[in-house]
């Protein structure tokens, strides 16, 4: 861990203590939950190398340093000290991410921090801390979603470790994850979640793919194929359910009618996902649950916010023709930008650096 990253957090949290106590109390549980797991960690090398751990542990401890000197050697991501640890958190998730929406608008809170910028979201690395802080979002009349991270990025800050979290869904989800979270390292704009996220689920998309070919793997490569041809099914839906919402909130209905008519979109959109199971995906049931649980705006945002970009990007990648070197330089290019230069770049660039 070096030490000036360290001294930016405890500058940091002497600066918020003139805004009281309440930040100074947020930024505190942040600090501490990295420190703790952090501290936590053990060298991924010496775990495969030590005969006394579980072989289950030391099979996946292989592939995860396979996969990050893939990262290195073939998507050109940071070569660093990141994802050499490995902590058990011995939980399901790292941290829980809490989002609020307003009951009859599309846009998303933001909160704003040192060196990330504003983001959509606030994170916790306590779920009783996250659902009491959800809590008081409603008391305000918010639409509100709390969901469970299984990995996060320090943007390089610090060494990120590998999480038992990341293993729990297979090799295709921890390959991704790890290419995405890198990635956030490789570029990062403060104040533009939607830019930064979507740049980095498009290199998690084709370093997971590349990895898989890599691997000769061949039923692996159909499976995630097809499971990315569900999610963009899945997206689409999430994304003509938030225009049909967008017009709602927009027309001249009193609140009350507009709520009735939220409701109505929302049963709709039911209605369409149960018809793209049943037609397109024969019966896939891998997104029951989300469909199952409540729907707000807060919910549909975190996914509107992390993909509405993701075309172009991957638009983008493809005209560079998979030169992650070429692609990097072009997306810091336009990360320099105006935010809305940027945007009008990257939806209508149409060369590579």
């Amino acid at each position: 861990m070096r030490l000036q990253p360290l001294l930016i957090v405890v500058v940091t949290i002497t600066l918020l203590a003139l805004q009281g106590c309440g930040s100074v109390s947020y930024y505190t549980q942040s600090i501490n939950g990295h420190l703790k797991l952090v501290s936590a960690g053990q060298a991924v090398d010496k775990l495969i190398d030590d005969p006394t751990r579980a072989p289950d542990l030391r099979e996946q401890l292989k592939l995860a340093r396979d996969i990050r000197q893939f990262a290195i050697d073939t998507l050109n991501l940071p070569d660093n000290n990141s994802y050499r640890n490995y902590v058990d958190t011995h939980r399901q998730f790292v941290t829980w991410a809490v989002f609020a929406a307003p009951k009859l608008s599309l846009n998303v809170r933001t909160w704003c921090f040192p060196v990330a910028g504003c983001v959509p979201y606030r994170g916790y690395f306590s779920q009783e801390k996250a659902l009491e802080f959800a809590d008081g979002l409603r008391d305000e009349g918010l639409d509100v979603y709390v969901g469970g991270v299984p990995a996060y990025s320090t943007l390089g800050w610090f060494n990120d470790p590998l999480l038992n979290t990341m293993f729990l869904r297979g090799e295709p989800y921890l390959a991704g994850v790890v290419f995405h979270e890198l990635s956030h390292q490789q570029v990062y704009v403060p104040n533009d979640t939607a830019f930064n996220e979507a740049f980095a689920t498009a290199v998690e998309h084709s370093g997971t793919v590349a990895w898989l070919k890599h691997r000769n793997d061949r039923a692996a490569q159909r499976e995630y194929l097809a499971s990315q041809k569900r999610n963009d099914d899945f997206l689409a839906l999430i994304a003509n359910g938030r225009k049909e919402l967008g017009r709602i909130y927009a027309s001249q209905m009193s609140d009350g009618d507009k709520l009735k008519a939220k409701a109505a979109a929302i049963e709709k959109l039911r209605a369409r996902y149960r018809q793209v199971k049943t037609q397109r995906w024969r019966g896939y049931s891998g997104y029951d649950l989300w469909f199952s649980e409540p729907i707000n705006n807060a919910k549909l945002a975190t996914v509107a916010v992390y993909n509405d970009l993701l075309p172009a990007f991957s638009r983008l990648l493809k005209t560079c023709h998979d030169n992650y070197d070429r692609f990097y330089n072009t997306v810091q290019r336009i990360a320099r930008l105006d935010p809305q230069q940027r945007l009008e770049t990257l939806n209508s660039i149409a060369r590579c650096d």
